[in-house]
């Protein structure tokens, strides 16, 4: 099926990273142009903006500044004009957990601005460029966890970040529509996906099968999970009349064990 996403200008933060990598390429693949994101490494872009000179504009931003953040609007508008999808994608999770009795305020400040402040300005400068240049369709896709579904011991910063996305994402969908009619505002929420982020937990034999044990499908995703899910809600064919949904893609994962460790051991083989 036609996902009419050929022509589209979509903005995707957090580019260079593990699942903005793989909707990067996807898009492409299916002729958006797409402006992406990075705020300290060019190089994992590299490769793709070589297969896509003309397609693909490449913008460094820290997504914490709001100067930053209305320039890098005004760069995607200089190259492919409006804006049509935003995947808010950009976030951070500090590696080594902490109790909250234990965990600086200045972690919990950092990660929330990054997260949470960061997200609210990509998607109020998303809005602005809607009402400069007006039309009858958009897109806002907000990349949340199930650390925000289900929370996460000692990333008690992370998963509150990720949490609060469902309320930005149910008053957003109210206002999308009056700049553009039949805009759409919707949450993702992925599990446990092998990124550069998450390989260190999941290259951990032990730290895995616990994992595995609160999953029915007994695997964890790949960036392509996700991708294709993003996929779907940018495409206003497959997903014109779908809004204010959150759709976690985590294998059906829930907040409890499923599993002994030696069910998922004999399942792995």
């Amino acid at each position: 099926m036609d996902t009419g996403l050929s022509g589209t200008h979509v903005l995707v933060t957090g580019a260079s990273g593990g699942i903005g990598l793989e909707v990067t390429r996807q898009l492409l693949l299916e002729g958006a142009r797409v402006t992406g994101t990075y705020n300290r490494s060019l190089e994992p872009l590299d490769g793709i903006k070589k297969d896509w000179p003309k397609h693909l504009n490449v913008v460094q931003a820290d997504q914490t500044s709001e100067e930053e953040v209305r320039m890098l609007f005004e760069a995607a508008n200089q190259a492919f004009g409006r804006v049509d999808v935003l995947v808010a994608n950009a976030a951070i999770a500090p590696l080594k957990g902490k109790a909250i009795q234990e965990m600086s305020l200045e972690q919990w400040e950092q990660t929330l601005r990054v997260n949470l402040t960061g997200t609210f300005l990509c998607s109020k400068y998303f809005f602005n460029n809607l009402q400069k240049y007006p039309g009858e369709t958009a897109s806002l896709i907000l990349i949340g966890s199930t650390a925000g579904l289900f929370g996460e011991a000692w990333h008690v910063d992370y998963s509150t970040s990720k949490s609060a996305l469902h309320g930005l994402m149910m008053s957003l969908k109210n206002e999308i529509v009056h700049l553009a009619a039949k805009g759409r505002v919707n949450l993702i929420n992925p599990g446990w996906t092998m990124t550069p982020m998450a390989e260190k937990t999941l290259t951990d034999g032990n730290m895995t099968r616990r994992i595995l044990q609160t999953i029915p499908m007994r695997k964890t995703a790949v960036p392509e999970d996700i991708a294709r899910v993003i996929l779907y809600l940018a495409s206003d064919n497959l997903a014109g009349h779908v809004s204010g949904q959150t759709i976690t893609v985590a294998g059906g994962m829930e907040g409890r064990v499923l599993f002994t460790q030696e069910e998922i051991d004999a399942y792995r083989g």
